[in-house]
């Protein structure tokens, strides 16, 4: 008999986000791609790695130290994941930088380059200079390091220059010094001719201005990295904002995790800089080009260039919604579901900023996880508090990198009049929910919003998600049971129709996966999330496999599953789809279920399943349900941005045969359907069932796992 809890079952998290993280990076090698759209795939490539540095390496480092051996169903150590993590980075800077080089050449065509100070003209350099003693100087850092002189704290992800000084009138004496750039500098200085020359460049040039009466022998960039994650004893914070702002501050100051460096440093100016940061050698990454890819969206976001940028998909409000609609009459004969960015997440934003103004509302109930800096949706809600209405928000302030936000919001909230909750002990609230009460013809009616993603209109531009808008009582009543535990004290936590972790989702999910491996090969489950990662859930996913269900998962991200394994997973497809969007939402199918499809804001990893407040919503509208399941179909039929996992845990392209690319088709088919919206036409599942229908002979040839055929 098989034992499923055998390593060999099972893909090591960390390695499976680094496969991720390179699919990323094949986007920016995509020569059919704008130039400017490779170049954005880099810059996400970069800014990714920085929060696996500064989270998981980080956190792998500490693992390690404190003498933990095993850590996951895959039985690596800590210390054999930090050499695979390394390994595997340095081989990959190569093909970072020959990327960029192929980007940067092509926009040179394009007018669009990137200069330092001493290739420029004249001209330019006079500007340059000008900046510099404008811009710059008035705000730069220069740090003599020696004996009275300590070495300074540098705050994570911190870029200077580290520098080797000679006395100008004694050849013999010399120093060592950093000068730090600060953030609030950009890091190009943007040329009127569309070229872009590095700050590090310009400061360069000007280092006699900074340190007077030494001239430079050598130097190089660099740019620290440190652990930023935080631990906050909840149990032990008298006061919970107090001790999140000293956590804000202490990231600032975590280990020291990575060390990023120009290729014109020398042993000596390493050995220096290393003396004093006590880096592992491992750790250090040279780069002859940028060493913050990050800093390439100031080029990516130069609306002077959209020649070279993809074309901007419009997100439409699509019937029975309009920008006119009142929603409230809708919702009382029907259910809407929307998936973004397609459609557009205004109406979850109008509804928000009707319910402040509307005189018969008297209560707003919502999640906040993340909602970005300039909220329309938080400033609604902060408007209805102060009109009197009864405003209880959950601002979850441990969203991590969204801390800052949520608490300047959480204090705003509070200063108007809103009931702010600030967290549950032990957990991340990740749910995403809005409860709207209405007094109509003397009676309380309720409106709910249940979505895959958070209330950040920014995001639901370029994030995939689902949404749902009810008044279906059976779902307002569990919300406001929701939304009473979060500000109160229960014992019961469980829902009658949703289902809520940390009791109720997994065994849910574990019911509904057992449920189709009774039926067999007539079983069938596809389910699209961001990652797969709990053991439990995997091992269910296997048996039912084993059973001859037919198992379709779209993972964007990290899975410990692996497919394709001779009496385990033979049954199961794994693919992942990167593009233009990220895809966010989480939607599950289970045949023999009824309903047979659900939403979550969890994807199936055990945080969320344990150690998270999350929802499962069931979609009950037979409209709605038809619409998530041809979508899931379209996605399993793409073979443009669709790459398939193999059993040894790497990913390969998958083969094209139809051209499909379901992110775009999706796009033309919502734009055809609001051009006709106003007449009537099919449904947005039978537009989507067609063109499945038209491809049915090609789709049959490239997805072997379809053996009803």
């Amino acid at each position: 008999m098989i034992n499923l809890k055998e390593s060999q079952y099972y893909i090591n998290r960390e390695l499976s986000w680094l496969q991720f993280n390179t699919r990323v990076l094949k986007q920016a090698q995509r020569t059919t791609l704008p130039l400017l759209e490779r170049l954005k795939f880099l810059a996400i490539y970069g800014t990714n790695l920085d929060e696996f540095y500064m989270i998981r390496v980080a956190g792998l480092k500490k693992l390690f130290e404190a003498g933990v051996v095993v850590v996951g169903a895959d039985r690596l150590t800590p210390l054999q994941q930090l050499r695979h993590i390394r390994s595997y980075l340095h081989q990959e800077l190569q093909v970072v930088e020959h990327t960029l080089d192929e980007i940067l050449k092509e926009l040179e065509k394009e007018g669009v380059t990137i200069k330092h100070y001493n290739q420029v003209s004249n001209k330019d350099k006079s500007f340059l200079n000008k900046f510099f003693y404008e811009q710059i100087y008035p705000v730069i850092v220069p740090i003599a390091i020696d004996a009275t002189h300590p070495f300074p704290h540098l705050n994570n992800l911190s870029f200077g220059l580290v520098v080797q000084l000679q006395d100008t009138d004694d050849e013999s004496v010399q120093h060592y010094g950093l000068v730090r750039i600060p953030r609030i500098l950009p890091r190009y200085v943007e040329l009127s001719s569309s070229t872009y020359v590095p700050i590090g460049s310009v400061v360069v040039q000007h280092i006699e201005e900074l340190f007077p009466g030494y001239s430079l022998i050598r130097y190089t960039p660099f740019r620290v990295t440190r652990n930023a994650d935080m631990t906050i004893e909840e149990e032990e914070a008298d006061d919970f904002l107090e001790m999140l702002e000293e956590g804000l501050r202490l990231r600032k100051k975590g280990e020291l995790v990575r060390l990023e460096i120009g290729i014109n440093a020398d042993d000596d100016l390493i050995d220096f800089f290393n003396r004093h940061t006590n880096i592992y050698k491992d750790d250090i990454y040279r780069f002859r080009t940028t060493l913050n890819l990050g800093s390439l969206w100031q080029i990516v976001n130069n609306k002077d260039l959209a020649r070279l940028q993809v074309e901007q998909h419009k997100p439409r409000t699509l019937l029975p919604l309009t920008t006119s609609t009142q929603i409230y009459p809708t919702l009382d004969k029907q259910d809407i579901l929307m998936f973004h960015p397609y459609e557009s997440f205004e109406p979850i934003v109008k509804l928000t900023k009707d319910a402040s103004i509307d005189p018969a509302v008297v209560s707003i109930r919502m999640t906040l996880y993340r909602s970005g800096k300039d909220s329309p949706i938080v400033k609604a809600l902060i408007h209805a508090a102060e009109s009197g209405k009864q405003v209880t928000v959950m601002v979850e302030l441990k969203a991590r990198f969204d801390e800052e936000n949520n608490l300047l919001w959480a204090k705003s909230l509070e200063s108007a009049g809103a009931h702010v909750i600030y967290g549950i002990p032990g957990f991340k609230v990740h749910a995403k929910a809005l409860l709207i009460t209405k007094k109509s013809d003397g009676k309380l009616k309720q409106y709910a919003h249940l979505g895959t993603g958070n209330y950040s209109p920014l995001n639901a531009k370029i994030y995939t998600d689902a949404s749902l808008l009810t008044s279906d009582t059976k779902i307002t009543q569990d919300l406001t049971r929701f939304f009473n535990f979060l500000s109160g004290f229960s014992k019961k936590g469980k829902l009658a129709h949703l289902y809520m972790s940390p009791a109720q989702i997994k065994p849910k999910i574990l019911s509904l996966i057992s449920q189709e491996a009774a039926k067999g090969s007539k079983g069938h489950i596809i389910a699209k999330m961001n990652a797969l990662i709990d053991e439990d859930v995997i091992r269910a996913l296997y048996r039912a496999s084993s059973s001859g269900v037919k198992i379709e998962l779209i993972v964007r991200g990290m899975c410990a599953l692996k497919p394709g394994l001779e009496g385990v997973s033979e049954n199961i497809k794994v693919i992942s789809i990167v593009g233009k969007y990220l895809e966010h939402a989480r939607v599950f199918y289970f045949k023999n279920s009824n309903p047979n499809i659900y939403i979550s804001s969890a994807d199936w990893m055990t945080r969320n399943l344990i150690r998270r407040i999350e929802l499962l919503t069931p979609i009950n509208d037979e409209s709605a349900s038809d619409k998530l399941l041809e979508i899931l179909k379209l996605q399993l039929a793409d073979d443009t941005l669709a790459y398939e996992l193999q059993s040894d845990g790497n990913y390969i392209k998958a083969a094209t045969n139809s051209e499909i690319n379901s992110q775009e088709l999706l796009e033309n088919h919502v734009k055809k359907i609001y051009r006709s919206q106003k007449s009537k036409t099919p449904s947005y599942a039978q537009k989507l069932t067609k063109r499945l229908q038209r491809n049915d002979t090609q789709l049959s040839k490239q997805n072997p796992t379809d053996r009803s055929k």
